[in-house]
């Protein structure tokens, strides 16, 4: 499994930021790198508050996969 970690930050309080996150099965970390953006985007699109300030794909570790 592959999770794409990005940190948002509210337009009206910028230092009011939350890291979220979002799960990909069956996929590579270089499909992760080039599908994060289309997914990043549509998250903005659907959150107009929130802007997301960086982003990273990483491996799930298999103790956070069973949690």
């Amino acid at each position: 499994m592959i999770e794409l970690v990005f940190l948002t930050c509210l337009l009206s309080q910028p230092s009011e930021c939350r890291e979220r996150e979002m799960i990909f099965y069956d996929v590579t970390m270089m499909s992760c790198m080039i599908g994060a953006q289309p997914e990043l985007a549509k998250w903005a699109y659907e959150h107009p508050d929130w802007q997301i300030t960086r982003w990273k794909c990483s491996m799930v570790q298999s103790v956070e996969a069973d949690t």
